[in-house]
């Protein structure tokens, strides 16, 4: 397995690694666009030179990053992969200068982000726009 920083994206490729990884239908999204405007980082996780793995991370330009999409596929789940991923992602944004990196996430990915990549619990709030 290889973990690769800001990798050049196939947005077909991280399209379909994203729907077979949150179970939805198959939208092909302009990620590269997204993410070399909006991303203080990337990281992808290749088998074979097959995109298996996607972190983003996103930022206030200041102390403060946000995990998004985190994505394995679930033909490579339960591998240590997406921990990896975050923790390299951290290492990126801890380089950048970042203080602090948030992450929300459902309560049955809790064990995960708490226990398995180091988060601590914290109060937050969520409004929905949409």
């Amino acid at each position: 397995m290889s973990y690769v920083v800001r990798f050049p994206v196939d947005d077909r490729e991280l399209s379909e690694l994203h729907a077979a990884a949150f179970e939805s239908e198959l939208e092909v999204s302009a990620w590269g666009e997204r993410l070399e405007r909006w991303a203080l980082t990337w990281v992808g996780a290749f088998s074979n030179d097959r995109l298996v793995g996607f972190v983003q991370v996103c930022w206030d330009g200041g102390a403060h990053a946000f995990v998004l999409d985190t994505a394995v596929h679930p033909d490579h789940g339960r591998r240590g992969i997406g921990k990896q991923l975050v923790l390299t992602a951290a290492d990126e944004a801890r380089n950048a200068g970042c203080e602090w990196l948030h992450v929300d996430f459902e309560p049955h990915l809790k064990a995960f982000y708490l226990d398995a990549c180091g988060f601590r619990p914290t109060d937050a709030g969520l409004l929905k726009l949409r």
